[in-house]
């Protein structure tokens, strides 16, 4: 063999032995991958490193590097929020234009899922820009440009172990959604969250082309009246905090309505025809059942009326209000008998089966003494209330349950200085007619809620305390100030078209359904006016 097949020869034995140690070494990398991935799967990262070469796969590697950086990042952060004990979130609800600023209706819930209560707690909110709180509920609060500090009322100053408190604003800003929720508990910062998770959006915006009849953009509160279609689907049961009514969501709230008459007297307005005129046409979301008492005759549910008959009728009065998705106040409504405690067996027995009746009904009331008057002092209403409020709770221990006052329900600063103590979810009565009282009642309630005690409007009229006469405009507009200012829930007497000022349908009237504007009485016009003005 010459020089150059030997040559040639030797070429081909170093190419083969090249070729043997390439495929060696695919078997052992493969082998390897094997061993490292118990499930048999590939590890897409590795084997992009692997299948790569040069600057691509160090850029590929570092990105699998950055990935599991992030992945890393989340489950600590998501380790944090499990373990997060005490802590606040806000929720943006209603939002619309006001004077080119954007307004909204927020509420921030503040959690404690310790076993011990929390004390002396405060907020602060911070937005992307000057911010102005228009109204603040369930606390107190200081605004400095950008940020909102918030502290708590003398009621909701603990956050119970395992339960939890709110507040609400309606505020004007650029941008609504605050960028940083920060809870401190007694000045010691406990939970911080900002950006997105900060403000949990969950309302509605209003069109921003609604406007009063001057023209001018108007804030429309789609959680409160007419706009809704079922108040009660909209806002739960309610309780009282502070002197204030909250929904379920615990936003402040307000009832506004009208009440009937009595209810044998004008039975044929004891219809769902007439609650619907009147929640479509004034944009009420209560109605209060006026069940006499004691009339002297066979009205009077204790002074021989057909009880059964009586209650049949109330019936179907409170069953067409839940329909239309009104709350619906049961009123005990005495009068003639002065003190309550009169017919209390009366009482008993019938609270002990209404309250049954209706346990399951969410939007209803009781006002359990409708104006005590004769010279009754606070002290036997309130060792009546003090009796037949444990009854209806045995059935309903979350209803709002009202007690009268002295006086005709206008002695709200003598109840003021001797509450019930031992119950929840109470409001006192006052009730006004504003050509006979003014400033001197006026006064007395706002005492009286300076003080904390919760105030219901549960009847007024705009006349004198007669229910009739003349109509005294400049006293009636001092009332709904204060009611408005205050808010106090109300409801306007009556629902008839009896010949008295204070009856909301014309005397002339003689329909009972299919009722249009014209045939409203004067009392009755103003009322609507007033209502549709709070929106």
């Amino acid at each position: 063999m010459n020089q150059k097949k030997k040559t040639i020869v030797l070429w081909g034995v170093i190419i083969v032995l090249a070729a043997a140690v390439v495929a060696l070494s695919v078997i052992l990398v493969t082998k390897s991958r094997k061993n490292n991935d118990p499930d048999g799967q590939k590890n897409a990262g590795t084997e992009a490193v692997i299948e790569g070469s040069g600057q691509d796969a160090e850029q590929k590697a570092e990105d699998s590097a950055d990935q599991k950086k992030e992945k890393g990042a989340s489950d600590t952060q998501k380790s944090t929020d499990d373990k997060k004990t005490l802590y606040a979130e806000v929720t943006v609800g209603s939002t619309w234009e006001n004077n080119g600023m954007t307004a909204a209706t927020e509420t921030v819930t503040i959690y404690n899922k310790t076993d011990k209560a929390a004390t002396d707690w405060s907020v602060d909110l911070e937005f992307s820009g000057k911010v102005t709180i228009d109204q603040l509920w369930n606390g107190k609060y200081t605004a400095d440009g950008s940020v909102v500090h918030v502290t708590a009322e003398s009621y909701n100053e603990e956050i119970p172990a395992g339960g939890s408190i709110d507040f609400g604003y309606n505020l004007s800003a650029s941008d609504v959604k605050p960028v940083r929720c920060t809870l401190m508990i007694a000045g010691k910062e406990v939970t911080t969250v900002t950006g997105e998770k900060a403000a949990q959006t969950d309302g509605q915006s209003v069109d921003s082309d609604k406007k009063d009849q001057s023209g001018s953009n108007k804030v429309t509160d789609t959680k409160n009246g007419k706009k809704e279609d079922n108040p009660y689907k909209a806002h739960g049961k309610l309780a009282v905090s502070g002197t204030d009514l909250v929904d379920a969501s615990g936003s402040k709230f307000q009832l506004k309505g009208v009440s009937t008459h009595g209810l044998t007297w004008f039975a044929d307005f004891v219809s769902k025809d007439t609650y619907q005129y009147f929640k479509d046409s004034f944009g009420i979301n209560l109605v209060r059942f006026a069940m006499y008492t004691d009339t002297g005759d066979s009205y009077g549910y204790c002074s021989g009326g057909n009880k059964s008959e009586i209650e049949e009728l109330l019936g179907k009065g409170v069953d067409a209000a839940t329909d239309l998705g009104l709350y619906a106040i049961i009123d005990w409504h005495i009068l003639n008998d002065n003190d309550p405690n009169m017919h209390i067996d009366d009482a008993k027995d019938f609270f002990d089966r209404i309250s049954k009746k209706y346990a399951s009904y969410g939007n209803v009331i009781y006002e359990i003494a409708n104006e005590p008057n004769g010279g009754t002092t606070w002290d036997s209403v309130k060792s009546y209330a003090e009796t037949i409020i444990p009854i209806i709770r045995k059935n309903a221990p979350d209803a709002i349950i009202i007690v009268g006052t002295p006086t005709w329900s206008q002695d709200v600063d003598v109840a003021a200085a001797d509450p019930i103590t031992d119950q929840t979810n109470l409001m006192y009565a006052v009730h006004f007619y504003a050509a006979t009282h003014k400033d001197d009642l006026r006064n007395k309630v706002q005492s009286a809620l300076d003080s904390g005690l919760p105030i219901f409007v549960s009847e007024f009229g705009l006349c004198d305390a007669s229910g009739n006469g003349s109509i005294d405009y400049n006293q009636s507009d001092a009332w709904f100030d204060l009611i408005n200012d205050r808010n106090l829930s109300y409801a306007a007497w009556n629902i008839s078209n009896k010949a008295e000022t204070s009856s909301l349908f014309d005397s002339s009237c003689t329909k009972t359904s299919g009722f249009t504007d014209d045939d409203l009485s004067d009392s009755g016009r103003y009322i609507k006016e007033k209502i549709e003005s709070f929106y």
